[in-house]
């Protein structure tokens, strides 16, 4: 009995295994639009398909990122400034997407535009603090994947959105947990509506990986410029303690975060370039062993261990 299922594990692992390395053929006629390109990911993924040979359409918010970038890959890949936020914005990159594209249609759409910051505990923020999150990293991300479907459906090609292991369990307060269990769900119905049309959506779920964009140095002034604008009844109930003890949490998250951005442009182009893309992505180890298998628990268990597993307010000292 167990030798029979131990011999259908492997056939499945090794029928996995040969799905997963069949390749598109002719990328060098693919073209790919990358949003959030000045840094990170973005900038990551832009250099490392073009390499591949591919047609990179890279958008950066600023000018000087996208110069940079420009300057360290082939004539082949070009830029747009793009700010997500903007209807404006958006319907002029897709007008210089099309322009490019003609009757191929868009291969590749990836949604990795994003911020994580204001973050900090939910009673210290404002409503515009959780919408300047949402505006980039959800209803930006639903901006232009709508203004962009009828290119890539087009092709018959592929969206990648960036989600993250924050889209599973909700670790702290503020926009950016909220905004990527949006993507889950955006994703997820958008899936299934675009599968009877040939295009295939895939979620990308980073585990913590150190970019520019997430320092603890950055996370922490930004943090605590949400204490200052914080009202002075809150201020008396959480008390300096309480701050003191959630900077040095944030500092030991980002002291564990992962150096190696590889990990994650390696998935986002497998998902563009493999013939059977996954529809998930779990990237770092801490997103495959922790936050996967800790989604799946029950709802109280996940409370009690992740609070007996955090330090204490009254110990961060």
């Amino acid at each position: 009995m167990w030798l029979y299922l131990v011999a259908l594990v492997g056939l499945w692992t090794l029928l996995r295994f040969f799905r997963e390395r069949q390749v598109v053929s002719h990328l060098q006629d693919k073209y790919v639009f990358i949003t959030g390109c000045d840094s990170g990911f973005g900038n990551l993924l832009a250099r490392q398909l073009d390499r591949r040979g591919m047609r990179v359409m890279a958008a950066c918010l600023m000018e000087k990122g996208a110069e940079e970038l420009r300057n360290k890959t082939s004539d082949r890949l070009e830029t747009v400034i793009l700010d997500v936020t903007k209807t404006e914005s958006i319907v002029a990159a897709t007008q210089w997407v099309k322009e490019r594209v003609g009757d191929r249609g868009l291969w590749g759409l990836v949604n990795n535009a994003g911020i994580s910051i204001p973050l900090g505990p939910n009673e210290w923020m404002k409503k515009q603090d959780f919408a300047s999150v949402l505006d980039v990293n959800l209803l930006g991300m639903i901006e232009v994947t709508l203004s962009m479907l009828p290119l890539v459906r087009k092709a018959r090609g592929r969206v990648v959105n960036v989600s993250s292991v924050m889209g599973r369990v909700s670790l702290f307060g503020g926009g950016y947990c909220i905004s990527k269990y949006g993507v889950e769900a955006f994703s997820d119905s958008l899936r299934r509506e675009l599968s009877y049309f040939g295009v295939k959506v895939a979620i990308i779920e980073p585990g913590g990986f150190k970019t520019c964009v997430t320092s603890s140095d950055r996370l922490s002034s930004n943090t605590k410029m949400i204490w200052d604008k914080a009202s002075s009844e809150v201020k008396e109930i959480y008390g300096e303690k309480f701050l003191l003890f959630y900077l040095k949490n944030l500092n030991e998250l980002d002291q564990k975060c992962n150096k190696d951005l590889s990990v994650v442009t390696d998935c986002m182009e497998h998902a563009l370039t493999a013939c059977h893309p996954r529809t998930r992505y779990s990237a770092g180890w801490d997103a495959k062993f922790f936050f996967l298998p800790l989604s799946y628990l029950p709802t109280f268990l996940v409370d009690a261990l992740l609070y007996w597993t955090s330090m204490k307010p009254e110990k961060a000292l």
